[in-house]
């Protein structure tokens, strides 16, 4: 029986990196992508399952070129799971133009550079999953959230967009939606996470909707996802209302 392989973007450290331990325990070859070359070695080192491609995804010939080198090594990808991301909160409390075309030109042109690199690929083969890696950052705009939010509402515009471009091609788009998760990304913050969860436990439930069930969009943890898609649907006055008073936004004199 064929071996199945996964190509994981994001996959030094997080959610890609426990995804890609996760599909390697259960006997997937697993390549992976990220630009600190020195945590990607560390980790295909000690699994031999898993190998590493170092790339910058806002280089968009690399992605192309990373991605011909890992069809060379495996000729056949079953699953591709872009997950790299970017988020400063420092900077996000204000506009600061420079930062968010910063972070769009990881979080939204990064994956789509890397979407492209696969485009011809699965519509060629005519099967396989494409995975985009969004948050619920991106159900609707929260406070001091000028550039993640944004980038990632456009990602989840972006995959229901190709939803309908690649389903003719037997190919299917899955949208992940995580909620707060522990990973050097979410360290940043400071505030109160709630319902803050492990990579692992991400890994978990990104493994079950990907391989055991036929969804759209994968969410967790529900107990938050759920809510914040309740709220999503009210209407603009009631929203503003309740965000701002779970996130105890105030006026400033």
């Amino acid at each position: 029986m064929r071996k199945k392989t996964i190509w994981i973007t994001g996959g030094s450290t997080g959610i890609g990196k426990a995804l890609a331990l996760k599909f390697a325990s259960k006997g997937w070859d697993v390549a992976i992508s990220a630009r600190r070359t020195e945590l990607l070695n560390e980790i295909s080192n000690l699994h031999e399952n898993i190998s590493a491609f170092p790339l910058d995804v806002t280089n968009k010939l690399k992605c192309q070129e990373v991605f011909n080198e890992i069809k060379n090594k495996y000729e056949n990808i079953d699953i591709c799971f872009f997950s790299t991301g970017t988020w400063n909160p420092k900077k996000e409390k204000d506009i600061d133009v420079e930062q968010i075309e910063d972070v769009f030109k990881v979080n939204f042109f990064g994956t789509l550079n890397t979407i492209k690199a696969v485009e011809e690929y699965f519509k060629n083969k005519k099967n396989g999953t494409i995975t985009i890696v969004s948050s619920i950052a991106g159900y609707r705009g929260l406070p001091n959230s000028t550039g993640y939010g944004p980038s990632k509402s456009a990602l989840n515009n972006l995959a229901e967009s190709l939803y309908f471009d690649f389903k003719r091609y037997s190919v299917r788009v899955c949208l992940v939606s995580p909620g707060f998760i522990k990973t050097p990304m979410t360290d940043k913050n400071d505030f109160k996470m709630p319902f803050l969860k492990t990579p692992e436990y991400a890994a978990e439930k990104i493994y079950d909707g990907l391989i055991n069930k036929d969804i759209f969009e994968i969410h967790f943890p529900k107990s938050l996802t759920v809510l914040l898609k309740i709220l999503s649907l009210l209407p603009s006055k009631i929203y503003f209302l309740l965000i701002g008073k779970m996130t105890k936004y105030q006026k400033k004199n």
